[in-house]
């Protein structure tokens, strides 16, 4: 270990995460052992998916911090190839909730799919720790896919079905409920952050193995979590009728079986462009056909809903080049003063942070006097703060010079934006979601969600393919006349969406939402 006296920036970031993490750990201590049922006007089941999901994003992002670094040092993938295989595994992450919801509403429930996601994220884990020699010759590279393809499927079952269980803590009208789900985004990115420079830190300094293995030490700790804290959860997230043990194993083998599948896919990335089509396309029938089912009002819920899913692609296409081509760009082109690139992921985090208590009370605050802005207009916010995030990159690194380094400011400036408007669309849609599907679908909507953010994803890897030219190999000229584009892009989808958003609100139909008591009342 280093004397103190050499400590680098690097080295001062990662202590400095260190001792947050204690203080997290403590605060979650003194939650558990209290006896009240509430913690700062909340039910205590929202602490324990708050440190659940905490060291789940712990384990995600710390290993998403060094996966486009471990692509193009490790395994010698060309900067556009690396692109669209990040954009495949990180859709393919967000596109399993799909099956994850519909197993957990139909049969296993919300609690036992999110415990068995968590086990299989953690083998998965496990395999990443497996280097060997490097470069695409070396076949431990399919070590390699099978690690990602646990991962993938894992997160499948655990990721939908947690956000569910939150919502099923309060009423459908509680004015508490947008908060509750900033709080619990608060907590992703709690561990997004911390996870993101220990992670990042340990494999860049010391050795890829030893920050994916880290990774996989905090998903073990969120299962710990969760399955000690059930009692804190009154109920919610059980089974919707009794399930045999042959039933219940049987499904656990759909997901062990869908591990060898996703490994296949995972390497084939224009198989899962189309496969993104056809699926896409018979999600969007299934709900459709469902929604005719509908009275009018629910029914125009429904419509509201694919309204707002629809926006994801473009939104999280230009929002994920955080992993990939924004990591290239300042790994490459940013003065950093020998500060590990992964760890600027981590700004992201550290401002939801900082900045999610105070929207939390903003939204809570507006909406106790009747002003505050309706869900679509909140994601014509965010898709105008994405737009702008990426002119501001654009418009500082032209402004400073091309043949120069950037100042690191300007990636401090990108990712501000970019998170003001996360924080406008994620837990707000995560809220919507729940709020506005029939019940019998809720768990579908969750991962109809995930899968448009799935889609969002694939395109980034497109997008960030696109930034690495002809050859391959990405230039900074090429990635600002890139990010130029989609930024306005995104701020006229923005003008689009705000003219649209009366519609889409009378849709909504929030004045009649019937109200029924939460899973854990009725446990009561």
């Amino acid at each position: 270990m280093k004397p103190m006296g050499a400590w680098g920036e690097g080295d001062w970031i990662a202590a400095i995460a260190v001792v947050v993490l204690g203080i997290f750990l403590a605060l979650g201590a003194k939650i558990a052992i209290q006896k009240q049922p509430e913690f700062a006007g909340h039910p205590k089941g929202l602490y324990m998916l708050f440190f659940a999901e905490m060291w789940e994003r712990f384990s995600y992002y710390g290993m998403r911090a060094l996966l486009i670094f471990y692509l193009t040092k490790h395994w010698l993938f060309s900067d556009g190839k690396a692109n669209l295989v990040y954009g495949a595994y990180t859709s393919l992450v967000y596109i399993t909730p799909v099956l994850g919801g519909y197993l957990a509403d139909r049969y296993l429930g919300n609690r036992k799919a999110v415990t068995f996601g968590g086990i299989l994220i953690a083998i998965g884990h496990l395999l990443m720790t497996f280097e060997g020699a490097g470069g695409q010759n070396d076949p431990t590279i399919n070590v390699f896919w099978a690690a990602l393809a646990f991962i993938i499927v894992g997160t499948g079952f655990l990721k939908a079905n947690i956000s569910v269980m939150v919502g099923q803590l309060y009423k459908l009208t509680d004015v508490r409920r947008d908060g509750a789900y900033t709080i619990f985004y608060m907590g992703i990115n709690v561990g997004a952050a911390i996870g993101t420079i220990l992670v990042g830190y340990l494999g860049e300094t010391i050795g890829w193995g030893y920050g994916f293995g880290l990774a996989g030490i905090g998903m073990l700790a969120g299962l710990v979590v969760f399955v000690i804290g059930k009692g804190a959860l009154m109920g919610a997230g059980e089974a919707p009728a009794p399930l045999s043990k042959s039933r219940e194993m049987s499904l656990y083998g759909i997901g062990i079986a869908s591990v060898a599948v996703i490994w296949a896919l995972v390497q084939y990335q224009d198989v899962i462009q189309t496969l993104l089509i056809i699926s896409g396309v018979a999600l969007l029938a299934y709900v459709l056909y469902e929604s005719f089912k509908l009275e009018k009002e629910p029914r125009e819920r429904m419509f509201a809903i694919l309204f707002l899913i629809s926006l994801n692609p473009l939104f999280w296409g230009l929002f994920e080049q955080a992993g990939g081509s924004m990591s290239l760009f300042t790994d490459r082109f940013v003065d950093r003063s020998g500060t590990p690139a992964s760890l600027f992921q981590s700004i992201n985090p550290i401002i939801i942070i900082l900045m999610a208590p105070v929207i939390a009370v903003i939204w809570q605050w507006l909406g106790t006097r009747g002003k505050e802005p309706s869900a679509p207009v909140k994601f014509a916010l965010a898709l105008a703060q994405m737009g702008l995030a990426n002119l501001v990159l654009v418009w500082g690194a032209q402004a400073w010079g091309i043949a120069v380094m950037t100042p690191v400011f300007l990636v401090f400036a990108y990712y501000f934006f970019a998170t003001t408007a996360e924080l406008c669309l994620s837990p707000v849609g995560l809220s919507a979601m729940n709020r506005l599907a029939p019940k019998f679908l809720a768990s579908l909507i969750m991962g109809a969600w995930f899968y448009m953010t799935a889609v969002g994803n694939f395109v980034a890897g497109k997008i960030g393919e696109a930034t690495g030219g002809h050859g391959g190999e990405m230039s900074k000229a090429k990635l600002l006349e890139v990010y130029e584009l989609f930024g306005w892009i995104s701020i006229g989808a923005a003008v689009l969406v705000l003219l649209l958003s009366p519609i889409v609100k009378r849709w909504m139909h929030l004045d009649t939402l019937k109200d029924e008591a939460p899973v854990a009342e009725k446990a009561a």
